[in-house]
C-alpha cells in the first residue's frame, strides 16, 4: 500500500512528470533523498509505469477524435481488441463492462478521414458485431 506522501508524490507527478524531485521535496517538507527513494519504489512496485507527454491532438492536425464504442463475437474480443490496438490511429483501447466490450479512442484528421477509419479498418475486423462513435466536442479535464 501508499501512504499519504506517496498520494502526494503521485498527484505532483501526474500534473507535471517533469517537475525536478528537489521541488516536489519543497512542496512536500522531505529531502531530495527521500523523494527520490519514494519514486524509485513506486516504480518498482508497478505504481508509476511510465512518464508521457500529453499531446494535444488537435494542434498537430487531428480535428475529430472519437470514442469509439465496439462490440464483437464473445469468442472474439481479444482478438478484436488486439487487432484495434495495432491500428495506428487508436490511441488507447481497453476491455470494457458495460455499454460496449471495447471502447478506444481514436484520432483522426477530418470526418472523412474518421469514416475511411471506421469502415476500411475497424469494420472489417474478423468478429466485429457493431461500432458505436462518439466524436469529443471539447475536452473539460486532463489528469
Amino acid at each position: 500500500m501508499i501512504d499519504e506522501i506517496d498520494k502526494k508524490i503521485l498527484e505532483i507527478l501526474q500534473k507535471n512528470a517533469r517537475m525536478p524531485y528537489t521541488q516536489i521535496a519543497k512542496k512536500i517538507g522531505l529531502s531530495e533523498g527521500a523523494i527520490r527513494k519514494r519514486i524509485d519504489a513506486l516504480e518498482k512496485k508497478g505504481i508509476i509505469r511510465k512518464y508521457v507527454a500529453v499531446v494535444d491532438p488537435r494542434k498537430i492536425g487531428y480535428n475529430s477524435i472519437t470514442l469509439l464504442g465496439l462490440d464483437t463475437e464473445p469468442t472474439k474480443l481479444l482478438d478484436v481488441a488486439n487487432e484495434v490496438a495495432k491500428i495506428e490511429e487508436a490511441k488507447n483501447v481497453y476491455i470494457s463492462a458495460g455499454d460496449h466490450m471495447i471502447m478506444a479512442e481514436i484520432w483522426a484528421k477530418d470526418g472523412k478521414e474518421l469514416s475511411e477509419i471506421l469502415a476500411n479498418k475497424i469494420a472489417k475486423i474478423e468478429g466485429v458485431k457493431k461500432i458505436c462513435p462518439a466524436i469529443i466536442l471539447e475536452k473539460i479535464k486532463e489528469v
